[in-house]
């Protein structure tokens, strides 16, 4: 497991990094806790995570990789870049945190690199209820189903210690309300060379950490039967280029969430 793991999560006393949790656990390293024990400390820990947990390293990562595959739809270049992704891990584990005393524990799976090169941690997958209220909270457009399927592997996902990420499904009406009022500026908003974008048109689904940049899905672009994604920047108040797509920091423009989804885990690993 990368050290950087232990750092966030575990010191010597049992706290995690800045003593921001009160208790941790790993779970795969708690055999002794049964599936009643645990399910009554974090309510919201899927029973396959459980059963994860309980399986060795090889079979952890194996498994995992499977069940991405099983969710998200072919495409054969991002299905290829997923092996090379899996094969760049040395675990995977699943962690509880409890910020306080009384409070009930959250739940983490985390992707460990090789090397000490990083890791990346992801929220349970979406439920139901959470589904329809994404749906119903945007329901004038059609979300990307790649985007979709991945809410159903994890809705949140993150890179080692950032607080932002890949927006949880629940914050996404307040992140998209919040953006909106970003937008309300003196200067209109433009592509790079200048042509006019309706702010209402972008929905922000990721935010850099500690920076005004986010990517957005751009419900006036389609350039694949499905809205395409493009990235912001609040300094500049632009957004990328349709023309030019890639993944430098002026051109990180994706005609689908996989693509970006690539270009994000391929940037550590």
């Amino acid at each position: 497991m990368d050290k950087h793991v232990e750092d966030y999560y575990l010191n010597p006393l049992g706290k995690g990094m800045l003593g921001q949790f009160h208790k941790t656990i790993a779970l795969n390293e708690a055999l002794d806790l049964d599936w009643e024990t645990v399910h009554k400390m974090a309510p919201n820990l899927p029973k396959g995570w459980y059963e994860l947990s309980c399986l060795s390293l090889k079979d952890r990562i194996e498994f995992t990789q499977d069940f991405w595959q099983s969710k998200l739809p072919f495409r054969h270049h991002f299905f290829q870049f997923i092996d090379h992704f899996f094969s760049s891990l040395d675990d995977i584990g699943i962690f509880l945190t409890q910020k306080n005393y009384d409070a009930p524990f959250q739940v983490e799976m985390v992707y460990s690199l090789k090397d000490n090169r990083g890791f990346y941690r992801g929220k349970p997958p979406i439920t139901e209820m959470n589904l329809s209220h994404l749906k119903k909270d945007f329901s004038s457009i059609n979300l990307p189903t790649d985007y979709i399927a991945f809410l159903q592997i994890h809705d949140g996902f993150c890179k080692a210690t950032d607080c932002t990420g890949i927006t949880a499904s629940c914050d996404m009406k307040g992140s998209y309300d919040y953006f909106q009022k970003m937008m309300e500026r003196d200067e209109p908003l433009t592509t790079g060379k200048g042509s006019l974008v309706n702010p209402k048109s972008l929905i922000p689904f990721y935010e850099s950490f500690g920076m005004p940049f986010y990517q957005c899905f751009f419900s006036e672009w389609y350039p694949e039967q499905e809205m395409g994604n493009v990235y912001y920047s609040a300094e500049s108040h632009t957004i990328s280029e349709l023309s030019k797509r890639g993944s430098n920091s002026l051109e990180m423009t994706f005609t689908a969430f996989l693509d970006w989804l690539k270009f994000y885990l391929e940037s550590v690993t």
